[in-house]
């Protein structure tokens, strides 16, 4: 199993990841390490156990957020293939109608212009 030194806060850490993610692992130290950052800038020097319960639930605030917004556009895509699935059921309904009424026109039509043929005893 890889494993990945990062630094979050000053502080080495060596982390055990599946392979070939070192990258995201890395990359997910250095956003923690940016809202640690964040946050000490904010509130200066407060203690780094305070500051990473802090990061941590800015982080998990985020993240909830996030959750609520894809579940809401999972629901709005939901509502929109069902709309669609309608909209395809009218169709192919309004699709039937036509032909029926381009039949029903052409009988008509035959029928018309049998009338207007004389007939071989007439």
């Amino acid at each position: 199993m890889p494993q990945v030194n990062v630094t979050i806060s000053g502080k080495a850490y060596r982390m055990a990841c599946g392979e070939g993610e070192e990258p995201h692992l890395e990359g997910l130290a250095r956003l923690y390490d940016g809202k640690i950052q964040e946050m000490r800038q904010a509130f200066g020097e407060i203690g780094d156990m305070r500051l990473h319960v802090m990061a941590a639930l800015m982080v998990a605030d985020e993240a909830s957020e996030l959750q609520r917004r894809v579940a809401k556009l999972e629901a709005d895509l939901a509502l929109l293939q069902g709309d669609a699935g309608s909209a395809d059921r009218r169709l192919g309904e309004v699709e039937d109608r036509a032909a029926e009424a381009l039949v029903a026109a052409a009988e008509r039509i035959e029928g018309v212009a049998r009338s207007l043929i004389p007939t071989a005893a007439g």
